[in-house]
């Protein structure tokens, strides 16, 4: 099966727009003093670059990649001894640690690290601790989720508490789902764990239920109600553009996404006052997060390099850069930016909301990639 090829990053990339002109990026052979970075192209602030190369007589050298596996499978070749920095998000960065892709960071050295949101201080926010050592494994960068955009005037708001907004007969034809086949069954198996009341049996891998990690049984429950939900779609869209089009005009009244469209559809000049666009980000049955985040890799040893690197870190999640990070990429931030920003931004990067990220699971990879390609396979065919 042919995988689509949108994704997170590539659409927060297109938003970006000519502002990613990188005429600072060089071979890594071109200059012996670098700081190598493997990143997600959206975060790249150009001036940010050039002010730190300047100030610390280097050269950043950027390799972008589309998602995580592509990160993974770069650092398992060699790419440790390749790269300094590389970002994750969710629970991938636990997987590189326990493969010694990365080791571990001390938030001592990066003294922007204090002004992290409650939610995503070291104490708070264990996605980034080591569970066998204790040990700190990165940096919190942006944050978001996969929740469900909606016309209030159109939909009551009690119905996005749950996900059964998005397979409700009544919405039929005016719902809308990415074409990212592991969140739409990601989000499916919350919905359909919850009705089996499977969560607290014992999982497959023995562990705490996750929804990337799902028995036979589960995958076949979803598959159908997939299947029964394609029925009430107008369709399936394939970038923020068409999403934007469809909820304004009103063919579509709920979708689900990850907060991009609802951030321009507050924010567009030419939209119809009457609409009332809210964006849920955690339903009864839970909700789909992620956490971008930075992390060094296990080729960068204790002394100069190293710190190079934490200066890196702590310039990019410093306040003044963080605040145009949201703005450029459109997410949120890990960064508590409450106090330099506008009524208006702490509603549209849902600053006063980041608690809701504690009760959110992370992003994985699927326990059975080959199965959760059948089922899509099959709900295409249906």
């Amino acid at each position: 099966m042919q995988r689509t090829t949108i994704n997170r990053r590539s659409v927060l990339a297109a938003g970006a727009g000519a502002a990613l002109s990188m005429p600072f990026i060089r071979p890594s052979w071109a200059q012996a003093q670098t700081v190598r970075a493997l990143m997600w192209e959206a975060y790249v602030l150009p001036d940010v670059v050039s002010k730190f190369e300047q100030d610390n007589n280097v050269k950043f050298v950027a390799t972008f990649f589309d998602g995580n596996s592509e990160a993974y499978n770069k650092l398992r070749v060699g790419g440790a001894k390749e790269f300094d920095l590389v970002q994750a998000d969710g629970f991938w960065p636990q997987l590189y640690f326990r493969e010694e892709l990365i080791r571990s960071v001390d938030y001592a050295h990066v003294p922007s690290a204090t002004s992290y949101l409650p939610e995503f201080k070291p104490e708070n926010f264990k996605v980034l601790t080591d569970a066998a050592s204790g040990a700190k494994i990165g940096y919190p960068f942006c944050w978001g989720a996969y929740g469900i955009t909606y016309d209030a005037a159109a939909v009551e708001p009690e119905k996005t508490d749950t996900i059964a907004c998005m397979f409700d007969p009544a919405l039929s034809g005016r719902l809308s789902t990415s074409a990212r086949f592991e969140e739409n069954i990601a989000l499916a198996a919350l919905l359909v764990t919850d009705r089996l009341g499977s969560r607290d049996k014992p999982r497959p891998d023995g562990k705490p239920f996750n929804p990337y990690v799902l028995t036979d049984e589960e995958l076949g429950e979803i598959q159908k109600l997939l299947v029964e939900q394609k029925a009430l779609l107008l369709t399936r869209y394939q970038d923020n553009p068409t999403l934007f089009q469809l909820l304004q005009s009103g063919a579509v009244v709920a979708a689900t996404e990850f907060a991009q469209v609802f951030r321009q559809l507050l924010t567009a000049k030419d939209g119809n006052p009457k609409e009332d666009f809210r964006h849920a980000l955690k339903m009864k049955e839970g909700g789909l997060g992620w956490v971008d985040t930075w992390l060094v890799t296990s080729g960068v040893e204790d002394g100069p390099r190293l710190e190079l690197c934490n200066r890196f870190i702590d310039r990019m999640i410093s306040a003044e850069v963080m605040k145009r990070i949201g703005e450029t990429a459109g997410c949120s931030t890990t960064i508590d930016l409450r106090s330099i920003s506008s009524e208006e931004d702490r509603k549209l990067y849902l600053m006063d909301r980041s608690s809701e990220i504690a009760d959110l699971f992370m992003f994985d990879q699927p326990s059975s990639p080959e199965k959760w390609e059948r089922v899509w396979s099959n709900v295409q065919a249906a």
